[in-house]
């Protein structure tokens, strides 16, 4: 009766997360969605714990008071740990946590692979299933670790071995060819195994150590992809209906998601598995051979000409987040539609440092969802601009992705910015984006460039907007 009960309670996760997922496609939705998946996870969990083989008198053991107390233990410690990080974390340091907690599903998947071997030596699907789950899990762990040492800046961008193409492929080829010969020779030899999870660990690291810094979000989206299909493989190995469902939904979501990161930045998918991915965005050397003057714009001049505008389009980009400015840019835009400018956001599929960065920030704000275009959308709407506003984004406004074939984002498309009548960039200084490289477009004639902190700066001109 009890394993009727469990299946019920399974199917209505699964349910959850459907639910869950569907809803985390809209910021308007996105909060309920997590709430929804997280119920599901919750009522998982719980059922799994008191209800699994609970008819079986040889299972009763697993619910000895220690071995409950390590359970809840490990459980109630996890929930403050994340808890307290998720709350703590500034909008900037997002991506870096994402990638630190889609490692922890990693490693979560190589661990019971690590565990399970032993006990299923002699079954080669079952084998192969350990296998799958060990080398996939392994990857993702010591890859997103590298993603979050990049993204804080404890490494650098990226650094490139000699031959690093050959080196990578020949260390998968080994690796996979490692877990099949575990596999069909039933050896249950436990060296042979942790060789198989340090090869796997190995190709993580250096599979994402070369990638460029532009190229991040999308190695984001695969790894999170490959953490799904790992926990998938761990569902099959248990026969756990909950948790196949819930990898396959992490899993595919995260395969559409790089294939579409992958055509926002012109990348071919396959480059990306195989290793030739970033190769271009290494080279940056920080200077692309821009040459021109720029131009200042004052707060009152900026307010004057986004006063009398009648359409107004504003780039997000990361110094955005940096500033902690979307509730002061919300305010910029709140008040310029009071006086009849037609407002919007045009959102780059991989502005900011990991997908759906822009659309997180501004939904914090209550931006209105309709508000925000999407590139396609948006692109040929510039040329009927009368302004732009750039605030903090770089690369994905860098004309050379169209003009410059030497380019490390070459091909990459952009957010049609040149196209308006007139553009006011909001930077710090005239650094380099995170790719590495000047843009053309601050050398624009039509560009005027307005420095400072992106919230003081956007303070100041709603302050100067109010006095006209």
């Amino acid at each position: 009766m009890n394993q009727y009960i469990l299946e019920i309670i399974y199917l209505i996760a699964s349910v959850t997360f459907v639910i869950g997922l569907k809803m985390l496609s809209g910021p308007q939705t996105a909060r309920s969605g997590n709430l929804w998946a997280a119920f599901g996870m919750t009522i998982a969990i719980a059922g799994t714990i008191y209800l699994y083989n609970s008819n079986d008198p040889s299972a009763v053991t697993t619910r000895e008071p220690i071995k409950m107390a390590f359970i809840f233990g490990g459980i109630a410690v996890g929930t403050i740990i994340g808890w307290m990080t998720a709350k703590r974390v500034k909008m900037t340091a997002m991506p870096e946590l994402v990638s630190l907690f889609n490692g922890m599903g990693g490693a979560c998947a190589a661990l019971i692979s690590l565990l399970e071997f032993h006990h299923n030596v002699g079954q080669s699907e079952r084998i192969a299933v350990i296998m799958a789950g060990l080398i996939i899990g392994s990857v993702s762990f010591s890859g997103s670790i590298i993603a979050f040492l990049k993204l804080n800046g404890t490494l650098s961008k990226s650094l490139r071995l000699p031959h690093y193409n050959k080196i990578n492929t020949l260390l998968m080829i080994v690796t996979v060819l490692a877990g099949v010969y575990l596999t069909a020779s039933n050896s249950d030899s436990f060296g042979f195994l942790i060789l198989v999870f340090a090869l796997s660990l190995l190709y993580g690291v250096l599979f994402v150590v070369p990638i460029g810094g532009a190229d991040m979000p999308v190695v984001i989206s695969l790894l999170n992809s490959f953490t799904g299909l790992a926990a998938a493989f761990g569902g099959f190995l248990y026969g756990n209906q909950v948790m196949l469902t819930g990898g396959i939904l992490v899993g595919s979501a995260g395969t559409l998601l790089t294939v579409a990161m992958c055509k926002a930045m012109n990348r071919p998918l396959f480059n990306v598995i195989f290793g030739a991915f970033g190769e271009s965005a290494a080279v940056a050397t920080g200077k692309s051979g821009v040459t021109g003057s720029i131009k200042d714009i004052s707060i009152s001049d900026t307010a004057v000409l986004m006063n009398y505008s009648k359409k107004v389009i504003i780039v997000p980009g990361y110094g955005l987040a940096v500033a902690q400015a979307q509730h002061v840019i919300h305010e910029l835009e709140q008040l310029l539609e009071e006086r009849g400018v037609d407002v919007k956001y045009a959102i780059h599929p991989v502005a900011g440092r990991m997908p759906g960065h822009m659309n997180v920030l501004l939904a914090e704000s209550n931006v209105d969802y309709s508000k925000l275009s999407e590139m396609e959308e948006i692109n040929p709407e510039f040329s009927n601009t009368d302004v732009v506003v750039v605030v903090g984004a770089n690369d994905v406004v860098n004309p050379a992705a169209k003009t410059d074939p030497s380019s490390p984002i070459y091909g990459m498309p952009i957010l049609d910015v040149e196209n308006s009548k007139h553009i006011i960039v909001n930077k710090r200084s005239m650094s380099a984006g995170y790719a590495g490289i000047d843009n053309e477009l601050f050398y624009n004639p039509k560009t005027s460039m307005l420095f400072g902190d992106a919230k003081d700066v956007l303070t100041k001109l709603v302050a100067e907007l109010k006095t006209m």
